[in-house]
């Protein structure tokens, strides 16, 4: 694991830092600059672009991450990536001549409830290829086992540019509008990085070979753009979705509840940069063993480390909601159902890459469309009925089911499963925080009781973590940070 957790280190340290300037961003630069209204459009423009984003890559991005590794050779690398480059245009191109034709149409069915979004229709499409694209490069430069930079570009880039547009417009050097041409921009720029850095890592040469297997790399990436699909509507459909029974304010405060909760999330995202290519590689190589050991160590790893974030959110999160806008705090419930969904996504280790990268991902895929399915007919039913809080326990039960779902396949179908008993041991530990922390109340203002019981919180879950030795590599990490303090 020595790969995985020093790259892994690196992007959770790039990640956290992005997550932090996005939380400046979010709840404190948006909830004050611009209206509830406008911050609701943004945040439903970029959530309907990631949505469209798995489909417009063509599925190319996972597709890398699959097959790079089964070509041997320098030449039939560089036709394989090649063919990776041009064919995310199969997808875009004629999708541009249908939205141009039909622009009127598609317009209408997205304003839905709201039309503010008419005259930033086409920013979602540019927001789109833009975000493809990145994907694409991204994976590109993961396959050369180079993931801190993306990761940096990926997590940080977008949001530096965020806060520069928002103080702009705070300052009355722009407007609203232009704002959100600026944050499109931003996003445009950010892939044209990306594209200069994964080519200086392997440039592509046109001096092209036939493709072996090419039949199979096809099936692959038309079939695995389902998948992506699937996951991006299950994380991003529910935003798409209070757009036609709620007004836009709604969405910016479930925007707001739903990014608190994500930060526990960013272990498993950090990970996962390094990790899948290292997972395709063990699948083609069928290293069952080496598989086997990473499964498990990935799965308790990030369930000690997601448990601890998520503790942190749930102790502190009354007194977060009280520097917050008030207007916010309607996201309060919200982010206790995510925050419990995204906690138990962390316990799947690296279940997402051996599935995608497996034989056995065409089933995956039909469990998923049922599910994407599953997951809008949960929230046609749950938020007319309790509003955002009935999109959170949508999410949540779309989620969770999906997350049975896979650890049932690869149990049954690869005989292998991310479990110990040592992840008996830190669902106690977790519970035990929450009783023993969530009634302790202190009388100064917020943002000194949150800080004083992070700390609290901090010695007594890293003490028993330590000192019981539940993980291996954790315990390695807080000798080398102890060593240094020494």
């Amino acid at each position: 694991m020595g790969v995985v957790a020093n790259q892994s280190i690196k992007n959770t340290i790039i990640t956290y830092l992005g997550f932090g300037l996005g939380a400046i961003n979010v709840l404190f630069l948006f909830t004050e600059f611009i209206s509830d209204e406008y911050f609701g459009l943004i945040t439903y423009i970029f959530s309907t672009a990631n949505v469209m984003m798995p489909i417009l890559a063509f599925g190319v991005h996972n597709t890398i991450i699959k097959f790079y590794s089964t070509y041997k050779t320098r030449q039939s690398q560089n036709s394989f990536l090649i063919l990776m480059l041009f064919l995310p245009l199969a997808i875009i191109i004629p999708a541009t001549i249908i939205g141009y034709f039909a622009f009127d149409l598609i317009s209408s069915w997205l304003v839905g409830n709201n039309p503010i979004v008419e005259d930033y229709v086409w920013l979602i499409f540019i927001s789109a290829v833009s975000f493809s694209y990145f994907e694409v490069f991204y994976a590109w430069s993961r396959v050369q086992m180079q993931s801190v930079f993306g990761n940096f570009m990926k997590e940080v880039f977008h949001r530096v540019g965020t806060m520069i547009l928002l103080f702009f417009l705070y300052l009355d050097y722009i407007d609203v509008q232009q704002l959100i041409y600026g944050l499109t921009g931003v996003y445009v720029v950010r892939m044209v990085i990306m594209k200069l850095y994964a080519y200086s890592l392997r440039f592509p040469s046109f001096n092209t070979t036939k493709i072996t297997n090419l039949s199979s790399v096809l099936k692959y990436t038309s079939l695995i753009i389902i998948a992506g699909s699937v996951a991006n509507v299950i994380l991003e459909v529910d935003k798409i979705m209070l757009n036609r029974y709620l007004t836009m304010e709604y969405v910016a405060y479930y925007g707001v509840a739903i990014y608190i909760a994500s930060v526990i999330g960013v272990p498993s995202r950090s990970m996962h940069q390094i990790i899948s290519p290292l997972t395709a590689k063990l699948l083609n190589e069928k290293d069952r063993i080496g598989l086997k050991d990473l499964y498990k160590k990935s799965s308790l790893n990030l369930f000690i480390i997601s448990g601890f974030i998520f503790l942190m959110i749930i102790l502190n999160i009354n007194e977060l909601y009280e520097v917050i806008n008030e207007n916010y705090a309607d996201g309060l419930v919200v982010v206790f159902i995510i925050s419990l969904s995204k906690l138990t996504d962390s316990l799947l280790g690296n279940n997402n890459a051996i599935l995608f990268n497996s034989d056995y991902y065409r089933m995956v895929l039909v469990l998923g469309v049922l599910l994407a399915v599953t997951t809008i007919v949960l929230n046609m039913v749950f938020i007319p009925l309790y509003g955002i809080n009935g999109a959170a326990f949508a999410t949540f039960l779309a989620i969770s089911t999906y997350n049975i779902a896979k650890l049932w396949f690869v149990k049954t179908k690869l005989k292998m499963q991310p479990f110990t008993s040592t992840t008996v041991k830190v669902l106690l530990l977790i519970l035990v925080s929450l009783g023993a922390f969530y009634f302790w109340d202190f009388p100064w203002h917020p943002i000194i009781n949150i800080g004083l019981k992070a700390l609290l919180v901090a010695i007594f879950y890293g003490t028993v973590v330590y000192v019981l030795d539940f993980s291996e590599d954790i315990s390695h990490l807080i000798n080398k940070i102890l060593k240094h303090l020494k």
